[in-house]
């Protein structure tokens, strides 16, 4: 079969199951990421609106809060604790240090709200455990935001790898790297402390994405990892993974091979081949996709329409929290790659390959 018999339409939400209703979210933790991309995000959706703000102290979540045209009340974290302004919000998004999510998510379930979570789910998979069991004993949904699966490029990618374009998958090569500390200078920063972010800086925040994405895009669960890693700057010295490169195996028989960085040139790519083919994504996880699908000897760069990909995830969650439907990247899952991401650090320190129970 030809290539091009494999390129017919794809429906860019082919999840979404309503056009109507709205999900008024709280938003916590009120760093650049919320405030420059997740609350724009939301104003821009079809089914969310943020109405209450909490940050580390109620003036600064209300001055927030003023430049947000449906938000009604700006809470300290201690107010949102306390369930102060309950009524004025269905669901929470969490963007706070990794280590902050579980007390946040248990208050949220307490109140009855769903959970929206920034990845990874947790600073361990303990603690993304327990995550899932508060939401659960809550009966709340709660969703990982991996905005990756509703990239609408990637569920195309995904697709064809699907209806067999590539033959069968047999590994994928990604990368994603960028220079931190151009980002932020601040050596105190909370992605270098492992007490909030967890085992380290760069698998945990960056090296995910292709960890992840490579998940989804093969329908396969990880069971063995293994990995080198090395930090020669001064500002990671608390950390050991200034730069990795970390091997996965999946339990479909395929591999993946990933090198991530947070000081280097920002780059992303992921690249699947199989026996026929291969599908290659740059870039591929800073807000942009680009897909360039091989089979045989004819490659075809398919016309990729950039969307807002956090728009495409807060207006997903909204569809999941209103149709009660299945949830794709639940907590679950959050707590699955967490175990892959302390395989992946234990592998680095031990030289060995670490698999999973």
């Amino acid at each position: 079969m030809s290539l091009e018999a494999f390129l017919d339409d794809f429906e860019r939400r082919n999840w979404q199951r309503v056009s109507d209703g709205t999900v008024r979210i709280a938003v916590i933790g009120l760093g650049w990421w919320t405030v420059d991309q997740a609350i724009p995000a939301i104003d821009a959706s079809e089914l969310c609106e943020t109405t209450v703000t909490v940050s580390s102290t109620s003036e600064k979540a209300k001055r927030v809060a003023a430049g947000v045209e449906t938000a009604t009340h700006g809470l300290s974290y201690d107010e949102f604790h306390a369930g102060e302004a309950a009524d004025a919000y269905d669901a929470v998004y969490i963007c706070s240090p990794n280590a902050l999510h579980l007390p946040y998510a248990r208050t949220a379930a307490e109140l009855g709200k769903a959970v929206l979570c920034e990845k990874p789910i947790e600073a361990s998979s303990e603690r993304g455990q327990k995550m899932v069991d508060a939401c659960d004993e809550a009966g709340v949904p709660l969703i990982v935001g991996y905005r990756m699966h509703t990239e609408p490029a990637i569920r195309r990618a995904r697709k064809l790898i699907r209806d067999g374009v590539i033959g069968d998958p047999v590994h994928a090569i990604g990368t994603n790297s960028q220079a931190m500390l151009e980002l932020s200078s601040d050596p105190n920063q909370w992605r270098l402390d492992p007490e909030l972010a967890g085992p380290g800086a760069t698998v945990t925040d960056i090296g995910i994405y292709p960890l992840n994405t490579c998940r989804f895009l093969l329908d396969s669960d990880p069971v063995a990892a293994q990995a080198f890693m090395q930090s020669a700057h001064d500002a990671f010295e608390q950390v050991p993974d200034e730069h990795t490169s970390f091997m996965v195996e999946f339990d479909d028989g395929t591999y993946l091979a990933a090198t991530a960085s947070q000081n280097a040139q920002a780059t992303t790519s992921l690249r699947v081949v199989g026996t026929n083919g291969e599908i290659l994504v740059e870039p591929a996880y800073h807000m942009e996709t680009e897909i360039r699908v091989t089979r045989d000897d004819v490659s075809v760069t398919l016309d990729t329409p950039q969307v807002n990909q956090m728009t495409e995830l807060f207006d997903y969650a909204a569809d999941r929290i209103l149709t009660d439907a299945p949830i794709g990247p639940d907590g679950e899952h959050g707590v699955l790659d967490m175990r892959l991401i302390e395989a992946v650090y234990e592998a680095g320190e031990s030289g060995r390959v670490v698999t999973l129970d």
